[in-house]
Formats: structure tokens, C-alpha cells, sequence
């Protein structure tokens, strides 16, 4: 897969305080990237960066392999965006709304007006000034004007605000076709974990402006026939041979100070019973989380 989004090695500093330090990932073509972070992670002005509303200090993004600083036009007439809440006429209806954007981008023909009514859900509320719309509503109709143009790149700023259960649902579908059919590259930030974990092929974990990791999300989710630990004991070598003779532990691997077990489900307040009855010396245990909540909350503890 090409790459249609790529930053490399990136810093940012706001009001002599440095909100990025040195971030680079990318995102490669039909490809869902999830950003995830706490307030004041970097999230934002890296949003911004990607948006060409703030410059960086350093490094370089691209897209589509044009510098966003060199090249920012031809950069951005590759990228479709909904970034806090999207801009509209209140008093236009969303028909119109559509058409205004579709002029500025220039060369958008009537029918991709219809298919992106279509596309967004609103077919029956299209001709409804916005201002009877609902935040779920506007924010449909802002990622509908993200699509005039059949952008390569799509980013999304928390685009979920606001949606009912089956709105969240349809979004999702539509996202995840996009990525399918058309082969959009979609970079996604939002604080609903759950909802990432279901849409998104990567995640990029930012904490205090510094990615901490990137991980496939399908190798996040608690799938493993076997819960996974990890302890720590005073004496290894005795804590180790104990370990080797408790039925429900599967497999032992040592690294550097700390045993990596692999023990059967439900069976981890047995083994710290164990561990306590025969007297080795617990400094650390802990379940290692296998899905993206509780990795994300794991990547801010170590934070």
C-alpha cells in the first residue's frame, strides 16, 4: 500500500512551552490510523499541523508525497476534514450548504452531491434549514462536505459528537467503506476508545507530545485462549520453580527481572494464593491488558 500520509520526526512548541516532541508515523492508503491521547497529549496541534493551520518548528509532513510547507495547496486539495465542528450556513439548508462547499472545491458535479446526500444519512432532511439540525446531524453534514472532493486523505477530529447509538453505527459503516472501496486513507482522533478499537486497523498512542507506540488493533483485543502476567519476585529462580510445578500456568519466559506467564483464565487469584503459600516474595504483579482501553490506560500510567 502507498503512503499517503507521512510525519517525520515533528516538534511544535506554543507559547515557549513544547506541545510535540519529535512524533513520526504515517498512513498508508485504505488505511483507518486511530490517534489516541489525554487532554493535552499533542493531539490537537498535531491535527492542526496536519491541516496546515499551524506550521511545525521542525521536521515535515507530506501527503500524497507533496510538503505540506512547500507544497501546502497541492498538499491540501488531497485531504477532506472535520476538525472541532465543522463550519456552516445556519440559515442555508444542507442542500445548500453542499453546494457552497462544492464551488469552493471546484469541479463537483450535481451527482456527487446526491451520492454524498446519500452516503451521510440525511436524504430526508437535506432541504431542512441547519439550524433544526442536531449536533449528530451537523456533524453528518460536515463529514459530507469532507467528501465533496473524493479526498486520498480524510481526517477526523473527534467526528462522533453528538451521534445517538445508530448514528455511531452508521458512521462507522461508512468509514470502514471508504477505506474499502475507495481506498481512503482516514486519520481518526476521539476519546471514545471503544469505538476506535471497532474502526481502526492502527493506533498511534500519544503522551506529553510523545508517541509512546503504534499497535495493530487487532492484536489488542483480548482474543488469547490465556490470560498473560507479568511479575516480578525477589528470588527469580525459586519463584520460577514453583511456577513450572502449578498446573494452571501454561508457559514461563524470563526477561532481564521479569517472568511473563501465560496461566488459564480466572486462575490469577490462585496463582497470588500460591505465590503467598509458599512464601516467594511478590514486588510486582500485574495482568498485562489485551485490549485498547486497557492498553491506553497502561501507556498513561507509565507516563
Amino acid at each position: 500500500m502507498n503512503i499517503v500520509l507521512e510525519v517525520n520526526n515533528v516538534y511544535k512548541s506554543l507559547s515557549r512551552r513544547e506541545i510535540i516532541k519529535g512524533i513520526s508515523f504515517d498512513v498508508k492508503e485504505g488505511e483507518i490510523f486511530g490517534f489516541l491521547g489525554a487532554n493535552g497529549a499533542g493531539k490537537t496541534t498535531t491535527i492542526r499541523m496536519l491541516v496546515g493551520l499551524i506550521k511545525p518548528d521542525k521536521g515535515n509532513i507530506r501527503i500524497m508525497g507533496y510538503d505540506i510547507q512547500k507544497n501546502l495547496v497541492k498538499a491540501l486539495k488531497q485531504v477532506g476534514s472535520i476538525v472541532e465542528y465543522p463550519d456552516m450556513y445556519n440559515d442555508l439548508t444542507g442542500r445548500e450548504n453542499l453546494i457552497i462547499f462544492s464551488r469552493m472545491y471546484g469541479n463537483v458535479s450535481k451527482e456527487r452531491i446526491e451520492e454524498i446526500i446519500e452516503l451521510i444519512g440525511l436524504k430526508d432532511r437535506i432541504d431542512d434549514k441547519v439550524k433544526k439540525y442536531s449536533l449528530g446531524m451537523k456533524q453528518r453534514l460536515g463529514l459530507g462536505q469532507a467528501l465533496l472532493p473524493n479526498p486520498k486523505l480524510l481526517i477526523l477530529d473527534e467526528p462522533t459528537n453528538g451521534f445517538d447509538p445508530l448514528g455511531i453505527i452508521e458512521f462507522r459503516n461508512i468509514i470502514k467503506n471508504l477505506a474499502r472501496e475507495n481506498n481512503t486513507a482516514i486519520f481518526i482522533s476521539s476519546h471514545i476508545l471503544a469505538e476506535i478499537e471497532q474502526v481502526c486497523d492502527r493506533v498511534a498512542f500519544i503522551d506529553k507530545g510523545i508517541i509512546k507506540s503504534i499497535e495493530y488493533t487487532n492484536k489488542l483485543k483480548n482474543n488469547e485462549e490465556y490470560d498473560k502476567v507479568e511479575l516480578i519476585v525477589k528470588e527469580q529462580a525459586k519463584g520460577a520453580e514453583l511456577l513450572g510445578k502449578l498446573e494452571y500456568v501454561k508457559t514461563i519466559d524470563i526477561l532481564d527481572n521479569k517472568i511473563l506467564l501465560s496461566i488459564e483464565k480466572e486462575a490469577f487469584s490462585k496463582l497470588i494464593f500460591d505465590l503467598g503459600k509458599n512464601n516467594i516474595e511478590v514486588e510486582s504483579i500485574n495482568k498485562l491488558h489485551q485490549n485498547l482501553e486497557g492498553r491506553f490506560m497502561q501507556i498513561v500510567e507509565e507516563g
